[in-house]
């Protein structure tokens, strides 16, 4: 068992409420606050805790601060200012950003933390609500290794995979390269799908055949018979993908790195929007290539 912490969770969605239950199910101390309390009343109800009507209260005594909101805006709102958690925050204690946000928002704040005594990890996720829900999640961390050794035993409550990439940034990034992967991958597959269903093969078989070859993936095994069916209701949203690659494409343009196929997916997810499918999961491009019925 890992030693007891007392912990707060700053944003209960889809994915902040089952990190949080991880944590107190780990044994940890969790206070939470959520921008609607209602969500956060309904998260003491199922699990325990306490909870706050601002993010400065929920820090005090906080050893780590968690964080998992929409954007760099988001971020900002509930770290800085008068009610954010840094207000209440003692040196030795730590904010663990598990936000996709921008790697400029993580360097910025990781200096106005170091000001205060107080540590920042830049900490992105990948694995979906599933991931979450199982405590399977990746865990992408950059910022100094004295305060990811104090929170690496903390995050395991609810990830598979924790790792250490760089200096303050690295983990923004290391999302940005997953999020250009998976943008190919899912229009690949998408092709490959209606290719496959207009030569009238099984399809099913084609998918059991090929996902132990070298064309398998994660989307592969997770999302191709769905994407078959047509069923699209879950996972992570359009209007999520279009947000973490708006990101994406501005840091591109920064250094300089061409990324032709992820522009080209992106104006694609911008079709799906326009059409109503904002909140359908990712694998919908292949709406794209063939109708709903």
């Amino acid at each position: 068992m890992n030693a007891q912490k007392q912990v707060a969770f700053i944003g209960l969605g889809v994915m902040g409420h089952p990190m949080a239950r991880h944590l107190t199910n780990a044994g940890h101390d969790v206070t939470v606050y959520n921008r609607t309390p209602s969500k956060s009343e309904q998260w003491v109800a199922e699990n325990g805790g306490t909870r706050q009507l601002t993010p400065r209260d929920a820090a005090v005594e906080a050893e780590i601060v968690f964080v998992c909101v929409g954007n760099d805006d988001d971020v900002r709102s509930v770290v800085l200012g008068d009610e954010g958690v840094l207000a209440a925050m003692t040196p030795g204690t730590l904010i663990v950003d598990h936000t996709t946000a921008s790697a400029k928002l993580a360097i910025e704040l990781e200096g106005t933390c170091a000001n205060r005594s107080v540590g920042f990890l830049d900490a992105p996720i990948s694995g979906g609500q599933a991931g979450a829900e199982n405590g399977t999640l990746t865990v992408m961390c950059g910022g100094e290794e004295q305060w990811f050794e104090l929170s690496k035993p903390v995050i395991e409550s609810y990830s598979q995979t924790c790792n250490l990439i760089g200096p303050p940034g690295s983990g923004q990034l290391t999302k940005m390269v997953n999020q250009i992967c998976i943008a190919g991958l899912l229009q690949g597959l998408s092709e490959a799908l209606e290719f496959g269903r207009r030569s009238d093969l099984d399809l099913e078989l084609v998918l059991r055949t090929i996902s132990s070859g070298a064309a398998g993936s994660w989307q592969m095994e997770n999302r191709g018979e769905t994407m078959m069916r047509n069923e699209f209701d879950f996972g992570f949203a359009v209007d999520w993908m279009r947000k973490d690659l708006n990101i994406v494409l501005q840091e591109a343009d920064r250094i300089g790195a061409p990324l032709q196929i992820t522009q080209l997916v992106d104006a694609f997810y911008a079709e799906i929007q326009t059409s109503g499918g904002g909140r359908l999961d990712t694998s919908s491009l292949i709406t794209r290539l063939r109708p709903v019925p």
